[in-house]
């Protein structure tokens, strides 16, 4: 049985939300109906997917949806799509398994997060925390005295010190006495300290003698080192053989020869892709990446690849389902299947990545994907609620060798373990409506 808190109701600023709930009989809907009656949102409609008609849904008009997500229910949300598809309606998932299941502390902590969500604002704190925030410390410095008094009045001060200053002993009482002079500079003090220097005598020049033998004949120029010698022989100067006699006429230059190395293939010549955005996502992963993949522009100069685990494997139906809200086409990765700029791709367990002549490629590998194949230089990748913290470790070593690394924050991360890590390591964060920015931002829109 799921333990509730103090009941947290709609407040005058955030009047009651109406809420259609979809979902399948069973605990799943009671643990969700539960939430919203936590929320105090008005429930206008509960019904199951498979049954319920377009009509009656568009009747109820409801202000958001939330839909418990399970394989039974695929089909029927493509046929309720002309209302869910609505852009002025909240659409809320959430994975019925994990619904049915969630009990105690954490149903009371998603139930917090739906209420920020329905009702629009970022408290997602249990009750009684309002005075720890207060005590929380605050950036900056301390307020200085000149700042607390700035704007005290001066007047009474003043006043004060006008009528006391005729008892203050005054400059005339002081005489100086009369050796002393007025102060100089300390330039001018260390120059009255230096020895005066006598002048310098001019030394004596010897008469030169008549007799004085005539100069050299001829000076050695220094710079002949042809006639440079170690051992004088009989006052002789043994001149090296010059180099034109010994060393052989070089060979002509053949430059018909000559011919160019082919350079290695640059990356992503052949069309494909040199990196890609990894996504990985987990709880609450199907609202948050629906949110990224709505914000991304039409066409980028990169791919996002999508991982996040799904009971059963059936990864086609969640391209059905983020197909419907992005812009990228949606593709389900395939081996030997080339990785293209402008598209989205979900990945399944059993395939991974590999770089083929400069480019990305699907390959076929029990172990999933493999963070460490992405090329850091071209590559990013946003751990989104619910990623595995296992990964942790992997994201953040691909960050160092120059990867762009992000970490989902705000109301809808349900599960921050992984985002919150790699947030705490320096990284990005954001919502993923702004981490969709920075996408489109860092990788460029083609024109």
């Amino acid at each position: 049985m799921t333990c509730w808190g103090s009941p947290v109701h709609a407040s005058d600023a955030h009047p009651l939300l109406t809420v259609a709930l979809l979902a399948r009989s069973g605990p799943a809907r009671d643990r969700l109906r539960e939430a919203l009656d936590h929320a105090g949102a008005r429930v206008v409609l509960e019904d199951d997917p498979n049954t319920l008609d377009l009509q009656v849904l568009r009747d109820a008009d409801p202000g958001a949806v939330l839909i418990a997500l399970e394989p039974a229910i695929e089909d029927a949300l493509e046929r309720l799509d002309p209302v869910l598809g609505s852009p002025s309606l909240t659409l809320i998932f959430d994975e019925a398994e994990l619904a049915a299941r969630r009990d105690g502390w954490e149903a009371q902590r998603w139930a917090r997060h739906l209420v920020a969500k329905l009702h629009g604002h970022q408290d997602v704190l249990p009750p009684g925390s309002e005075q720890d925030q207060q005590l929380q410390p605050e950036p900056g410095l301390p307020v200085t005295p000149a700042q607390l008094h700035a704007d005290a009045p001066l007047a009474f001060h003043l006043r004060e010190a006008e009528d006391a200053a005729a008892e203050v002993p005054a400059d005339g009482l002081y005489q100086a006495p009369a050796e002393l002079h007025e102060p100089v500079s300390l330039e001018e003090a260390l120059a009255a300290l230096q020895p005066v220097a006598p002048e310098p005598i001019a030394p004596a020049i010897p008469p030169i003698p008549a007799s004085a033998p005539p100069a050299a004949a001829a000076a050695v120029s220094i710079g002949d080192h042809r006639r440079w010698s170690l051992v004088d022989d009989d006052g002789a100067v043994a001149a090296p053989p010059s180099i034109s006699d010994t060393a052989p006429a070089p060979e002509r230059f053949d430059i018909e020869r000559l011919s160019l190395v082919e350079l290695e293939p640059e990356a992503g010549s052949a069309g494909g892709c040199a990196g890609a955005v990894l996504v990985l996502a987990g709880i609450g992963g199907p609202d948050a990446l629906r949110r990224l993949l709505a914000a991304l522009p039409e066409s980028l100069n990169t791919a996002v690849l999508v991982h996040m685990r799904l009971d059963g494997g059936r990864y086609g139906n969640l391209v059905k389902q983020m197909a419907r809200v992005s812009a990228l086409p949606v593709l389900l990765a395939e081996d030997a299947q080339p990785v293209e700029a402008g598209q989205a791709y979900i990945l399944p367990d059993d395939i991974g990545i590999a770089v083929r002549q400069g480019s990305l490629q699907f390959i076929a590998d029990t172990a999933g994907i493999q963070i460490e194949a992405l090329p850091a230089a071209h590559s990013g990748v946003v751990l989104l609620s619910g990623a595995d913290a296992a990964q942790v470790d992997a994201v953040l070593a691909l960050a160092a060798a120059g990867a762009w690394v992000a970490g989902q924050i705000g109301e809808g991360c349900y599960d921050p373990t992984a985002a919150s890590a790699v947030v705490a390591a320096g990284q990005d964060a954001g919502e993923p409506p702004q981490l969709a920015a920075t996408i489109a931002a860092r990788w460029g829109v083609d024109a």
